[in-house]
């Protein structure tokens, strides 16, 4: 079952726990995938509610991301096993299915066509309506440094993805 909601009733829900991390579901390449976030933002743009998620650029999210343009943002509401969130931001789809790995439960979405998780209810399902590729260039160079160090002279920086959220809904047994 699912309790509809309207998602800025639990912006300041969202926002406390991306501090310690949320789940970014995709789905392509004929897989779920999930990977931890810790930066995104919940606000208004065009008119719309959005969920604008930032993925390297190397990430197999990205990947699926450009593939199927869709995602769910899954958000813990009481206590979560850190594990899931720890496993989630080391192991790379393209190496691990995680949901399986995790024995997590997928929730058949009301939009989309990607799956919410159970284990973290609070969900909102959006649809990619921009993205953009986040420019490194003038950044000061301690967050160049701490964020984006470079590899094989290149920095791997973030796209935005910016989501409107077309659905919103706490999973409920």
């Amino acid at each position: 079952m699912k309790k509809m909601i309207d998602p800025f009733d639990y912006a300041g829900e969202i926002a406390k726990n991306m501090k310690r991390g949320i789940l970014l579901t995709t789905k392509g390449k004929g897989t779920v995938d999930t990977m931890t976030i810790g930066w995104g933002t919940i606000g208004i743009e065009w008119g719309r509610p959005v969920f604008v998620a930032y993925v390297r650029e190397s990430r197999y999210t990205r990947e699926l991301l450009d593939e199927n343009p869709e995602f769910t943002v899954n958000v813990p509401i009481d206590q979560l096993d850190g594990s899931i969130l720890g496993f989630c931001g080391t192991k790379s789809g393209r190496d691990v299915d995680k949901i399986r790995e995790l024995d997590l439960h997928l929730e058949e979405p009301e939009v989309v066509s990607v799956p919410g998780i159970r284990e973290l209810p609070l969900t909102l399902e959006c649809k990619v309506i921009y993205r953009n590729p986040q420019p490194t260039k003038g950044l000061p160079q301690e967050v160049l440094n701490r964020y984006y160090p470079e590899v094989d002279g290149k920095r791997d920086a973030h796209i935005a993805y910016y989501g409107e959220i077309v659905a919103a809904y706490i999973i409920e047994e």
